[in-house]
C-alpha cells in the first residue's frame, strides 16, 4: 500500500503514471504486434483484424466498470485505512468478473458472425475477422480477472510489479506472433488466426503470473473463496460507480462500429487504413491516458482523507499534463503522420487512408486530453455519470451528423474525420462545466462538514 495523501502531487502523478503507461503500452502492443505481421498479409487481412479489434472496446466497456468501480473504491478504503473493506471490494470484483465472462462467451457464440457480416466490406475481410475473433476470444475473457486484480493493486498504490508481468507477457506474444502467423520453425501457417492465438497464450501466461504474484507477495489485499460470495451491497457500489465509465467505452464501441459500417461502402483499404490509424492514435495517447488513470487513485485517496486542496491540485496538474502531451502529439501528427505508419503496411492505399485520418483528427487531441483528465476526476469524486453524459452528447451529435452527411451523393471519408474533430470540442466544453459543478458540490460539502465538526469539537 502507498499513501498518496502525503508528498508532492506531481511526483505521485509521474511515479504512478510511468508504470501505468508501460502496462497500457503492453496492451496496445498486443494489437500493434498483430497489425505489424498481419499487415504483410494484405489489406483484407488487415481490415479483418482491425474490425475484430473494435470488439475490444466492447470488452473495455465491461472491464472499465470493474476498473473504475473496484479501483476507486479500493483507493477510498485505503485512504480511510480500512484494510478489510479494500479486500472485500476486491473479492466482489472477482465475482463480477466471472459473471461477465459467462455473459460475453454466450454473446460471442450467438452473435459474433452476425456482427462482422454487417460491417465487412467483402468476403475475404469477413473470413479474416471471424478467424481472428474466435482465436482472440480467450484473451478478451482473461481481461476481466486481470482488470480486477490490477485495479485493486493500483487503488492500493501498487503498479510496478503488475507492469513488469505485463511486459513479460508482451515478450511472449512478440515471439509467438510471427511463428504462428507464418509457421516459422513449425511449418503450420495459421495467418490471422495465429496472431490471435499468440495473444491468447500470452494473456493466459500473464494472468497466471499476476495471480502468483498476488498470492505470494501481496500482503495488504487478500482474496478468498468465501470472500467471493455475492455481496449485493458492494456489488451495487462497484457497478454504480463504474457503470458510467463502462458506458463511455460502450459509446466508443458504438462510435467505432458506426464508422466501420459507413466505411463498408468503400473498398477494404478504407477500413484497413482507419483501423491502422486508430491503433497508432491509441498508442500515441498512452502517456495522456496513463496520467488520467493515475489521477483517480491520487485524488481518490485525498478526497476520502478530506484533503480538499490536494484534490484541486491533482485536477490542475493532471489537466496540464494531459493537454500538454496532446499538444506535442498534435504537432507531430500534423506535419509527419506517415512517420508512424510505414512499418505496418506496404500498401500505399492503406497508408494514405491512415495518414489522412491522423492528419485530420490530430486537431482534436488537446480537447480530448482535457476530457480524459476530467473523466479521471469524476471517478475520484465517486460520480462518473457526468463523464458519460459528455460522451453521450458527443456521440449523439456525431452519429446524427454522420447519418445525414453520408446520405448525400458527394459524401467523402474526410467528412467523417471533420465531424469527429468538431464533436470532441463540444464534449470538452460540456465536461468542463459538469466537472466545475461536481467539484463545487462534492468538495464544498466536504469543507462544510469539516468546519461543522471542528465547531462541535470546540
Amino acid at each position: 500500500m502507498k499513501d498518496l495523501t502525503q508528498g508532492p502531487i506531481y511526483k505521485h502523478l509521474i511515479s504512478m503514471s510511468v508504470p501505468v503507461l508501460f502496462g497500457m503500452f503492453v496492451q496496445t502492443l498486443y494489437f500493434l504486434v498483430d497489425l505489424y505481421f498481419v499487415g504483410q498479409l494484405g489489406e483484407a487481412a488487415l481490415a479483418g483484424v482491425s474490425s475484430a479489434g473494435v470488439l475490444f472496446f466492447f470488452v473495455m466497456a465491461l472491464t472499465q466498470v470493474l476498473n473504475v468501480g473496484v479501483g476507486t473504491l479500493v483507493s477510498h478504503a485505503v485512504g480511510k485505512k480500512d484494510k478489510q473493506e479494500a479486500s472485500l471490494l476486491l473479492n466482489q470484483g472477482v465475482f463480477i468478473s466471472i459473471m461477465c465472462i459467462a455473459v460475453l462467451l454466450g454473446m460471442a457464440v450467438s452473435g459474433g458472425s452476425w456482427y462482422f457480416a454487417n460491417i465487412a466490406p467483402d468476403e475475404a475481410s469477413l473470413v479474416a475477422s471471424l478467424s481472428y475473433f474466435y482465436w482472440f476470444l480467450p484473451a478478451l475473457l482473461i481481461q476481466f480477472p486481470m482488470t480486477v486484480i490490477m485495479a485493486s493493486l493500483r487503488g492500493a498504490g501498487v503498479v510496478k510489479q503488475p507492469m513488469m508481468i505485463s511486459m513479460f507477457a508482451l515478450a511472449i506474444n512478440t515471439i509467438l506472433s510471427p511463428i504462428l502467423i507464418t509457421g516459422w520453425g513449425f511449418g503450420i501457417e495459421m495467418g490471422v488466426a495465429g496472431a490471435a492465438l499468440a495473444s491468447s497464450i500470452s494473456a493466459s501466461i500473464g494472468l497466471v503470473l499476476l495471480g502468483a504474484y498476488f498470492k505470494l507477495r501481496e500482503s495488504y489485499l487478500t482474496c478468498t473463496l468465501r470472500g467471493c460470495t455475492p455481496d449485493l451491497h458492494r456489488i451495487k457500489k462497484i457497478i454504480n460507480l463504474g457503470l458510467p465509465a463502462g458506458g463511455e467505452s460502450l459509446l466508443t464501441f458504438i462510435y467505432m462500429s458506426l464508422i466501420y459500417w459507413v466505411l463498408s461502402d468503400f473498398d477494404a483499404s478504407a477500413q484497413a487504413g482507419f483501423g491502422l490509424g486508430a491503433r497508432i492514435m491509441q498508442a500515441l495517447f498512452l502517456p495522456v491516458v496513463a496520467v488520467a488513470f493515475a489521477a483517480p487513485a491520487i485524488a481518490g485517496q485525498n478526497f476520502a482523507a478530506g484533503k480538499t486542496e490536494r484534490v484541486y491540485q491533482t485536477y490542475y496538474q493532471s489537466a496540464l499534463l494531459t493537454c500538454g502531451f496532446m499538444l506535442i502529439i498534435n504537432v507531430v501528427c500534423m506535419f509527419n503522420a506517415t512517420l508512424f505508419l510505414g512499418p505496418f503496411s506496404n500498401d500505399p492505399n492503406v497508408v494514405n487512408m491512415a495518414s489522412v485520418f491522423l492528419g485530420y483528427v490530430c486537431f482534436n487531441f488537446v480537447p480530448a486530453g482535457y476530457v480524459l483528465a476530467a473523466s479521471g476526476m469524476f471517478q475520484a469524486l465517486g460520480n462518473a455519470w457526468p463523464a458519460l453524459i459528455s460522451t453521450a452528447v458527443r456521440l449523439s451529435l456525431f452519429s446524427l451528423s454522420l447519418i445525414v452527411v453520408a446520405a448525400h451523393a458527394d459524401f467523402s471519408i474526410e467528412q467523417i474525420w471533420m465531424l469527429s474533430v468538431a464533436t470532441v470540442y463540444v464534449q470538452a466544453i460540456v465536461s468542463f462545466f459538469l466537472l466545475r459543478s461536481e467539484l463545487a458540490k462534492k468538495l464544498g460539502q466536504q469543507t462544510r462538514s469539516h468546519t461543522e465538526a471542528q465547531t462541535q469539537a470546540s
